[in-house]
């Protein structure tokens, strides 16, 4: 680990200068370690210049020499004279060392760094200086374990906090992408990660990335796939963590975007026993890895995220019930009463017609009207309880729904809803290929209804029972508006024919 906040780097300074000063070395260095392979993740020096601080770094890993035994032996070390073996390994020759003296900076077991002091003469430490020494290193030990404690409880109260967050925002009633954007979002900026993103299940078997976060545009992530054949999938589509130290030149990467990022870890989104999808916080090139408490927090909060998308996706489709549960009621209100009302009132008006086929002309004309008018709202009645029973936030699969999408559609352009007419069984009767033709004649129809000035109705009618002179049976579309052409002149209506 290395250390953070200017408090702790003044004081482990401090701790350095005070235990050269008392065992009177001219030089010293006190470094943390990081990660399994012991690399310098942080340098304090004294009595050193910038061109030996650089030199003497490599020496500090602890994997050679007289500080690769300290290191591994969890012990402080004397050596009276560097020059007698091998163990000035490493040392620059600028600093003229002859004896040495170190000590390991312990928290409990685990080795996270070494307190230093060189000196030019043979024989230059004492007992004391060594006794000395372990102490300051203890208290050294003491102050990190310290600080590191302090940051793993400000880091667990972020995440926690990230996590309800989450549950929060997911719960408000957000897309499936929205969300997943969201989880991808928080995760990256709780990681200090370059980008979080979301990875999915492809139908090939393979994974890809389906959201993205990033301080820029993430568009160049989201559609980058990991191959079926990738090793690295194995773990993922096996709900395991992966923890990768570079990602650009670790092989069990294969995407294409690998190369701009360096440590990474992806997460399972796991909620009883449903995998999700997969979080990844990459960093980038150069940046610090991920520390085991980094690892355990954000599997905390993939678990936690994985359960409020679970939840989101529940109460999504416990709402969208309630939606069609409503747009049904409304719809048998319609048929039961409404359509069976003006059935009985057009039978009426019929029957009256019937009775007295020799009175009044005018009034069988009115009457004549009254029975077409009627016939025609039971039809647009009709239509409209069909679209209520079509789930709205599916893409129509009958012939009837693409055409009331298509009307509908068209309504937010022209400010109103065009009447739609069915006669026939349109959606047992058209074909697919003649349906594509006759939506598009209509998409047409309805663009050049929204061109005309003054248009107030559009009336659409599809008739699946025309006959054709050879005694084909066809369907025609019929659009008509009451707008007016350009020169003026009232618009001619639209009308569209195929055999069937």
């Amino acid at each position: 680990m290395s250390a953070t906040g200017p408090d702790l780097r003044i004081t482990l300074q401090h701790i350095l200068d005070t235990a050269a000063a008392l065992a009177g070395a001219p030089h010293g260095a006190l470094a943390l370690l990081q990660g399994e392979d012991r690399r310098v993740a942080d340098l304090f020096t004294t009595g050193m210049t910038d061109g030996e601080r650089r030199a003497v770094a490599p020496l500090l890993d602890g994997r050679t020499g007289v500080l690769g035994a300290m290191v591994d032996g969890g012990r402080a070390v004397r050596a009276d004279d560097l020059t007698a073996g091998p163990r000035a390994d490493g040392i620059p020759a600028d600093l003229a060392a002859r004896s040495f003296l170190g000590a390991p900076v312990l928290v409990r077991t685990e080795v996270l760094g070494s307190l230093c002091l060189l000196s030019g003469e043979p024989g230059g430490f004492t007992d004391t200086d060594l006794a000395l020494l372990r102490l300051l290193a203890s208290q050294a030990a003491a102050a990190i374990g310290g600080a590191h404690l302090y940051e793993a409880a400000r880091q667990r109260e972020q995440w926690i906090e990230g996590a309800s967050a989450i549950t929060r925002a997911l719960l408000t009633g957000a897309g499936t992408t929205d969300a997943l954007t969201t989880v991808a979002e928080r995760a990256r900026v709780l990681a200090g990660a370059a980008a979080g993103v979301i990875l999915q299940p492809t139908a090939e078997g393979g994974m890809e990335i389906v959201a993205a976060s990033t301080p820029d545009d993430p568009a160049g992530l989201v559609g980058t796939a990991i191959a079926p054949d990738a090793a690295v999938l194995v773990q993922l589509l096996g709900g395991e963590d992966v923890v990768i130290e570079d990602s650009a030149t670790d092989p069990r990467m294969t995407t294409p975007v690998r190369s701009r990022f360096g440590p990474s870890m992806m997460l399972p989104l796991k909620s009883g026993g449903r995998l999700i999808g997969t979080l990844a916080l990459p960093r980038g090139r150069g940046e610090p890895l991920y520390t085991e408490t980094d690892r355990l927090l954000a599997s905390q909060f993939a678990s936690q995220a994985a359960l409020a998308l679970v939840m989101a996706d529940t109460q999504h489709y416990r709402e969208q019930l309630a939606v069609y549960e409503d747009r049904d009621r409304i719809a048998r209100d319609l048929h039961d009463l409404v359509v069976q009302r003006l059935f009985a009132t057009e039978m009426m008006l019929e029957s009256t017609r019937r009775k007295d086929p020799a009175g009044d002309a005018r009034t069988a004309e009115l009457l004549t009207r009254a029975v077409d008018e009627l016939d025609s709202t039971i039809q647009e009645v009709r239509t409209a309880i069909f679209a209520l029973r079509q789930p709205p936030a599916e893409a129509p699969t009958t012939f009837r729904g693409r055409v009331l999408r298509e009307t509908g559609g068209a309504a937010a352009v022209l400010g109103f809803q065009p009447s739609v007419r069915f006669t026939g069984a349109v959606d047992s009767l058209v074909r697919s290929s003649v349906a594509g033709e006759l939506l598009d004649a209509l998409r047409a129809a309805l663009a050049a209804a929204h061109r005309r000035r003054g248009v107030s109705a559009v009336e659409v009618e599809i008739d699946a029972t025309v006959s054709l002179p050879d005694g084909r049976t066809a369907v025609r579309l019929v659009v008509a508006d009451d707008g007016r052409a350009e020169d003026g002149s009232r618009s001619a209506t639209v009308t569209w024919q195929a055999p069937l």
